[in-house]
């Protein structure tokens, strides 16, 4: 699959990778919504895999032109939207939304450029707001899917209880198995009775800094290959 990506600002990393293979294992259908879709990758693995009814929402007029011309290239076809997804209305709800949000807080080295702000910044999508949206547009048995600071697990596990977003399935990722994990996968179901099962952690590294066969799986999974330029 080919991605078309600034060369200055905002490029997917293997977060989102991770992401999109982990959630290749619930085998979603219907409508999608992808929040912050950045270049499209997650919403455009999923819908070229499982056939998602795809809509994708950035508040960044540069990343929905790029995700809406890798929409086009891979010919498949999107609805976009260019704004604030806390102002988004949409006048029905959906089956899955899907998300790599900005999850990076406050205190921590800030880019100076605008839109890695943007993309990387819990500020622009808080936590609690960004799960009371998620409740108010999801279907009442839609699932959620997202990635997180793992540092965040309290806050996260409070909002999501909340919003009545079960955490049915949560993995951790670490780099190494000696390293703590910096990054969370979450399969939520709305008004879910479920108890959260925990897999067990995605390693993406061996000792010797090759990737393990899983993590190797994933890139695999996604078969992208990026170009960064200007879109054309």
């Amino acid at each position: 699959m080919l991605l078309y990506q600034s060369p200055s600002g905002y490029c997917y990393n293997s977060d989102s990778i991770f992401l999109v293979h982990f959630i290749s294992f619930f085998a979603p259908k219907g409508r999608m919504l992808d929040v912050g879709c950045g270049v499209g990758i997650v919403g455009l693995v999923l819908s070229s895999k499982f056939g998602v009814t795809p809509s994708i929402i950035d508040k960044q007029l540069s990343m929905i032109e790029y995700a809406g011309h890798n929409y086009g290239i891979n010919q498949i076809t999107v609805e976009t939207h260019n704004m604030d997804f806390l102002d988004f209305k949409p006048s029905l709800p959906f089956d899955i939304v899907v998300s790599n949000p900005p999850f990076y807080a406050d205190g921590v080295i800030k880019s100076e450029n605008n839109s890695l702000h943007i993309a990387r910044y819990a500020t622009h999508l808080p936590l609690d707001d960004f799960f009371a949206k998620v409740h108010k547009i999801l279907s009442p048995q839609g699932r959620f899917f997202f990635c997180y600071d793992a540092k965040q697990i309290g806050d996260i596990f409070s909002s999501l209880k909340k919003y009545h977003l079960t955490p049915e399935v949560v993995r951790f990722v670490h780099s190494k198995s000696e390293k703590e994990s910096k990054l969370a996968l979450f399969a939520c179901r709305h008004n879910s009775k479920a108890s959260t099962k925990v897999l067990p952690p995605l390693i993406i590294f061996e000792k010797n800094d090759i990737y393990t066969k899983e993590a190797k799986e994933a890139f695999e999974f996604a078969s992208t290959h990026s170009i960064k330029a200007q879109r054309g």
